[in-house]
């Protein structure tokens, strides 16, 4: 027992996953990001089960009460809660993180920019990484949302389900990922990822 345990840290060490990321895994999740249960069409996300998005106190997410009130760069509560807590499939509307003041109040000179899950506050993507700012935006601005890569991801709190769907473990619905080319890209909705940090 204890080599088997010795053998699955040794494992999610090399999926970048922290002691706590590994210790909130469900066994089934464990697993099958452990094995690519999902063969390799998402190789390099956490994968996580639909036990993460069962209905709960305010629709699917633990927190029992509604998005935070005060949300980054003016996004709009009521459209964050409906996508955030009652919603599997849709999305804000494609360009609506534009129409946000996301792009007057961040730039190159932000450096990375930390997003936080509009009802818990956990940091869910850092962005950018490994690009610059400009490289973000033209990839976001071409598909319609903000487009995260691996790297930008914090998979202490982010899965992806079985069918692409990308949710925090509080069971914040976030977006999809929609692999291209170069990878896991995960088109995220800015009201599901515009808290402000989690108070210590």
């Amino acid at each position: 027992m204890v080599r088997i345990a010795a053998t699955l840290m040794l494992a999610a060490s090399t999926k970048a996953l922290t002691r706590g990321a590994f210790n909130r895994l469900t066994p089934t999740a464990l697993l099958g990001s452990l094995l690519g249960a999902n063969g390799d069409k998402y190789a390099g996300a956490v994968m996580g089960t639909e036990d993460i998005m069962k209905p709960k106190a305010h629709g699917t997410s633990t927190s029992a009460t509604p998005v935070q009130k005060d949300l980054r760069w003016n996004c709009d509560v009521q459209t964050a809660d409906r996508i955030c807590n009652f919603n599997r499939h849709y999305a804000e509307f494609a360009g609506y993180w534009e129409q946000t003041s996301f792009l007057k109040e961040e730039s190159e000179a932000s450096g990375e920019i930390s997003f936080y899950d509009s009802n818990t506050g956990n940091e869910l993507f850092t962005a950018p990484k490994g690009r610059s700012f400009e490289q973000f935006v033209k990839e976001s601005r071409v598909h319609g949302w903000p487009s995260f890569r691996d790297d930008e991801v914090n998979w202490d709190y982010v899965r992806v389900l079985p069918d692409g769907e990308a949710v925090s473990v509080d069971g914040t619905h976030l977006g999809h990922n929609l692999p291209d080319k170069n990878g896991n890209r995960y088109c995220i909705n800015l009201v599901s990822v515009a808290g402000r940090p989690k108070k210590a």
